[in-house]
């Protein structure tokens, strides 16, 4: 009678902790997806790190005509009249970053002819993106100007320029 009594709660037991873990399997497929997911995406994101180490001459190269696509672009705009933007920077910038220099320069800025802006300075903030954000200093002999310049080597042009507020911008006046 005693072994029944026993047999019979072992089998309570084992049925009640049978139970249990058949409730936790809804909840463990679930986090299995996750895991997954979240494997899949560290492996996609691990792919592209070893492609872009072991290619850096290729994305060096990316950078390097980026940069020659960016000053030409601040020189162009820089040098050339408002009225001529649509034109003249079609294919280096975004529709939007030409409305917007046309619309900031038209009404106060007019680049005189005798003012002639030179670009010493483009530097790269991160060289590692499909994203390239550049610090660029536009030098006349009246003044300097800097701006930040984002660059999508995706689209291949600049989709976004802001001004930046330099000290001393005019110390070249007398």
């Amino acid at each position: 009678m005693k072994k029944s009594r026993l047999m019979i709660f072992a089998i309570l037991v084992l049925a009640g902790i049978l139970i249990t873990q058949l409730h936790q399997i809804p909840n463990l497929d679930k986090q299995l997806g996750q895991d997954k997911a979240t494997l899949k995406q560290a492996k996609t994101s691990q792919e592209q790190s070893q492609t872009m180490v072991s290619s850096p001459q290729s994305q060096q190269d990316n950078v390097s005509d980026s940069t020659k696509i960016v000053t030409a672009f601040v020189k162009t705009f820089s040098n050339q009249p408002t009225s001529s933007y649509s034109d003249t920077l079609k294919g280096m910038a975004s529709q939007k970053v030409i409305n917007g220099l046309t619309q900031t320069f038209a009404p106060s800025v007019t680049f005189s002819d005798k003012e002639h802006y030179e670009v010493p300075i483009v530097a790269v903030k991160n060289a590692w993106g499909s994203d390239l954000n550049y610090l660029v200093v536009a030098k006349s002999d009246a003044q300097s100007v800097a701006y930040t310049i984002t660059y999508d080597t995706d689209e291949k042009q600049i989709t976004n320029i802001s001004r930046l507020t330099l000290k001393g911008a005019f110390d070249n006046e007398k």
